[in-house]
């Protein structure tokens, strides 16, 4: 009987030590699950501040990014004391001349179609001066080129004046100021009547701050200047004409362009070089496609193609009334709801399905806003591009293609001494 209480005895102290070691254990497990919460709670806290921090940052950069591209749009826009002293300079000194000495040679060519005619349309003297002088050094046949250079008011005399002072060798040249051409007017011109609308004018004088200006790209007082859309009055500055090169005054020659004069456009307007190689550069990007009028007559897939070196068959513009198809789009996008601003949009409309696409050795684009242009391309293209806000006549420039553009500038010429501009 005692063995049996012993025995009883020895079993309930061993449950009552099992019962402690269960209970031991189970408030070791509870005292881990309240760590593991704290440590949850802790890293739970820890994420939403990363959280909140990387959504700071984000803003941040965003903010940064936006304050950032409204400094450079304003650099852009913003020339350098020495290119506003140039055309000053050359004005006082045209109107020193007297009226023979302010004209220039070669008069009867200027109507000539057997010549190699370039339309240029600039209000910089020093840009203009490069896209001539790079075109005539790389020509082989300089005498049959004649350019014609269109400038406005406050630019006219000094473009003369640069010109007749550097002339282009065996070149001809021709400079007119866009008021002799008394026919382009807000009646006959939709774009010109929307430039002095009132709305016009406050979407791009009226939000100049960063934080208040979402399309800074495309708010630039530039797209105002009637001499950005001459290029779709061409056949009406030169009506005696059959074919024109078009540059625009931000590029650069590096061969000889005879070449282009002879290419079958093949009943197309105008020849271009496409843009498409990243899908970025198609229709879609600069066309409003949730527009019916858009997506109903153009693929958003469409190759893009560049404006600054096109050649224009003037005989197949009129034939197919290219301008009027031209003004037909503007007065449909009074309220820039089929695209935003500027001559490549609309140009995209116009030239739709009238393009033929030329080599693109051609026209090298890219040198005003990518670092990363191939150094191959750049060197076997015909014509070299600073398409961007990053002109090699401005500090913003990108430095290792300044040397393209400025070893056709003079800096020892004594009017760009005088004006402080230097390499």
């Amino acid at each position: 009987m005692d063995q049996l209480l012993e025995k009883g005895k020895q079993m309930q102290y061993e449950s009552a030590n099992e019962l402690k070691k269960f209970e031991a254990m189970l408030h070791s497990k509870e005292e881990q699950l309240r760590v593991h919460k704290k440590q949850t709670m802790s890293l739970t806290t820890m994420v939403e501040k990363l959280r909140a921090t990387l959504h700071s940052t984000e803003e941040q950069l965003q903010e940064h990014k936006k304050q950032n591209m409204f400094l450079t749009q304003l650099t852009a826009k913003t020339l350098p004391k020495g290119l506003h002293c140039l055309p000053l300079r050359l004005t006082t000194e045209y109107y020193r001349l007297n009226s023979s000495e302010q004209q220039f040679p070669n008069h009867e060519i200027l109507d000539n179609p057997l010549f190699h005619h370039i339309a240029l349309f600039s209000d910089n003297v020093l840009a203009a001066a490069v896209v001539v002088n790079s075109t005539v050094t790389n020509s082989k046949h300089p005498s049959k080129l004649v350019f014609h250079i269109v400038s406005d008011r406050l630019n006219y005399a000094a473009m003369r004046m640069w010109f007749l002072v550097n002339p282009p060798g065996k070149a001809s040249i021709q400079v007119r100021n866009i008021e002799e051409f008394t026919w382009l007017n807000s009646s006959y011109s939709p774009v010109l009547k929307q430039f002095h609308s009132q709305s016009m004018i406050d979407y791009y004088f009226r939000a100049h701050s960063a934080n208040s200006d979402p399309n800074l790209k495309y708010r630039n007082p530039k797209y105002l200047s009637i001499l950005n859309h001459l290029r779709f009055y061409l056949p009406e500055i030169f009506p005696k004409l059959s074919k024109v090169l078009f540059l625009d005054d931000d590029i650069v020659v590096q061969k000889d362009l005879t070449g282009l004069w002879s290419l079958d456009l093949k009943g197309n307007v105008n020849g271009a070089v496409e843009t498409c190689r990243e899908s970025f550069h198609r229709f879609d990007t600069y066309l409003n496609f949730s527009n019916p009028l858009i997506s109903k007559n153009f693929d958003p897939g469409a190759c893009g193609w560049a404006y600054g070196m096109n050649l224009f068959d003037l005989e197949e513009w009129k034939r197919q009334n290219i301008t009027d198809v031209y003004h037909s789009w503007q007065k449909l996008n009074l309220d820039r709801q089929l695209w935003k601003l500027g001559t490549l949009p609309p140009g995209l409309i116009t030239f739709w399905k009238r393009t033929h696409p030329l080599d693109r050795r051609w026209h090298v684009l890219g040198l005003g806003y990518n670092p990363n242009v191939n150094q191959i391309e750049i060197e076997r293209g015909a014509v070299i591009h600073y398409n961007g806000n990053m002109k090699p006549w401005l500090e913003i420039g990108i430095p290792k293609y300044r040397n393209y553009w400025a070893k056709y500038v003079d800096y020892d010429h004594v009017y760009l001494r005088e004006c402080n501009i230097n390499p």
